[in-house]
């Protein structure tokens, strides 16, 4: 063994419903990780870190600012369709949670469900970037929802990067609230563009209808 790996705390146990996360040891921050893709959440107990990256996505980063318990969830739509044929059902994997409305809920009842206070709770969001000029602008959809669900349900966003044309990385600590941002202006892939492409297919289908500061890293 060494003294890196010595000096690597144990990893943290997992809470139920989220087992099939992607965790991992960043080498860079030295903090246990989580990686959510689209149409997932995660929530922390132990002071891990969150991370994802985001297109027209849209990611909610909510924690009880007083017991340090918090998630981020990462969806891809406003609202599922009124005739949507997905399956849907109440486990955090399941491809309701890729829809705001059933994004948010489920990322906020978990939080409460592991002694968070909705009276606690502090927001900041981030993405709904416009990918590809030419395409429906869902990434703006994606923001009007977000605060309109969190304004109708009285959660207070204290800060957010949202919007403009570029894919964002975030990094979330829900332990101290602490978020750090890269924009990412040249995608070295084009994963996210084919997946900005899925979405706007998506939603055309006739059938489917420290609190306030931000890290850029």
């Amino acid at each position: 063994m060494s003294i890196h790996d010595a000096a690597r705390p144990v990893q943290p146990p997992v809470s139920a419903g989220f087992e099939h996360v992607n965790r991992y040891w960043d080498t860079v921050h030295h903090v246990w990780a989580a990686k959510i893709l689209p149409g997932e959440f995660y929530v922390s107990t132990h002071g891990e870190m969150i991370v994802t990256v985001l297109g027209s996505c849209i990611a909610a980063c909510i924690r009880d600012r007083v017991r340090g318990i918090g998630g981020m969830n990462h969806f891809m739509l406003p609202e599922q369709g009124e005739h949507s044929s997905d399956v849907w059902g109440t486990n955090p994997s399941t491809h309701a949670s890729r829809y705001g409305n059933w994004a948010m809920e489920y990322l906020i009842n978990e939080i409460l469900k592991r002694g968070g206070r909705r009276e606690n709770l502090e927001v900041k969001l981030f993405g709904g970037g416009q990918m590809i000029a030419s395409m429906t602008d869902i990434g703006q959809r994606n923001i009007l929802f977000a605060h309109n669900y969190l304004s109708n349900e009285g959660l207070k966003v204290v800060a957010s990067d949202v919007g403009d044309e570029f894919a964002r990385k975030v990094l979330y600590f829900p332990d101290t609230g602490a978020a750090k941002v890269r924009r990412i202006k040249q995608l070295k892939n084009d994963t996210l563009i084919k997946r900005e492409v899925a979405y706007q297919k998506e939603v055309s289908r006739p059938a489917v209808a420290d609190a306030g500061s931000i890290d850029l890293f």
